[in-house]
């Protein structure tokens, strides 16, 4: 079964630990040889700007708007060059018809993503050169604040923790609408996620995110937002992550069965149709029965022996992103 993911950080892991996208490594969850053996045919590729240096063991503050763009630019570029020297192997996809084309022919078809918006002017001059260099999808937090809103502290047990988007965090909303750029609600507060609720025209759409009634910390949703993400017809991307699955989750202890009963409940409340996995490979640690991307198939089979229907398989791994883009990407 063909799995299209919600959500990587391969290319941050690249940039800073080295390596090839190319050669099968030991270290990490994903690579392409890995990709290959587990299934993945394509995903979210993560551009992410680190908290300056000195900030990381305090109170996390967003990196300028000039160092965010140099590091942004610097990171597609890496995608771009990986599309390069793939020899047809990767492509950067940027409409539902290519990403269905690329995987029916076995390309890795990665999207262009920016997870928090600092690399953004107020202007939105970045915003539209991104868009015409690939980008797809974009968060406008990560769990910091920045001049358009507000992302939730990581440690946090609930998603309320304070004002949400600004006047330019909306405003951004409705230039991504403009331009047909997901919105990942996955590093919003609460109160960001309804701002963009009112805000948007578009499927609401997290894309690395649990279920907060099985799982109490801020990054997973309750049940009033995922009631919310199947009124618009949208779409939540599974998180694989262990801190995310159960609470005092570890990579010993935590099995794979945390991550289908929290597929098995996402499907309960916004409906089959509207769930997928949003793994955040290389950006978070994972079940050790899962391992890496070559876990896949371990993982597509428990959920078939938890009574899910092949059809409904192929939804949850790749069928269901590709509807929600299709309703999202103008091109």
């Amino acid at each position: 079964m063909k799995v299209f993911d919600g959500h990587n950080d391969v290319l941050l892991r690249l940039r800073e630990h080295g390596g090839s996208f190319f050669g099968r490594g030991d270290t990490g969850h994903l690579d392409l040889p890995r990709a290959r053996q587990g299934g993945l045919g394509g995903g979210f590729c993560a551009v992410f700007v680190p908290s300056p240096e000195e900030d990381m063991d305090g109170p996390m503050t967003a990196p300028s708007l000039q160092d965010a763009v140099v590091t942004t630019l610097g990171m597609m570029s890496d995608l771009m060059r990986i599309e390069v020297e793939s020899g047809g192997q990767v492509t950067i996809v940027q409409d539902a018809m290519g990403l269905e084309q690329a995987m029916r022919e076995d390309r890795f078809a990665a999207v262009m993503h920016i997870e928090g918006a600092e690399a953004i002017d107020d202007e939105f001059h970045t915003l539209d050169v991104f868009y015409r260099a690939g980008l797809r999808s974009l968060g406008p937090v990560w769990s910091r604040s920045n001049a358009f809103g507000h992302g939730v502290p990581f440690r946090e047990p609930d998603p309320d923790t304070g004002p949400g988007l600004t006047d330019a965090g909306k405003a951004l909303v409705r230039a991504c609408n403009r331009l047909g750029i997901m919105v990942d609600l996955s590093h919003l507060n609460e109160q960001g996620f309804w701002d963009v609720a009112s805000v948007s025209d578009a499927p609401l759409v997290a894309t690395h995110s649990n279920a907060h009634a099985l799982c109490r910390t801020s990054r997973n949703l309750t049940d009033k937002q995922l009631d919310a993400i199947r009124e618009s017809d949208g779409m939540v991307g599974v998180n694989f992550a262990v801190y995310f699955l159960e609470e005092g989750g570890s990579p010993e202890a935590t099995s794979l069965q945390a991550i289908v009963r929290h597929v098995h409940y996402l499907a309960e409340r916004v409906g089959i149709d509207r769930v997928g996995f949003g793994s955040d490979f290389d950006g978070a640690g994972l079940p050790r029965d899962l391992g890496d991307v070559t876990g896949l198939p371990r993982l597509v089979a428990a959920l078939g022996d938890a009574g899910f229907s092949d059809g409904d398989v192929a939804k949850i791994t790749h069928g269901n992103w590709i509807r929600v883009l299709r309703k999202t990407w103008r091109a």
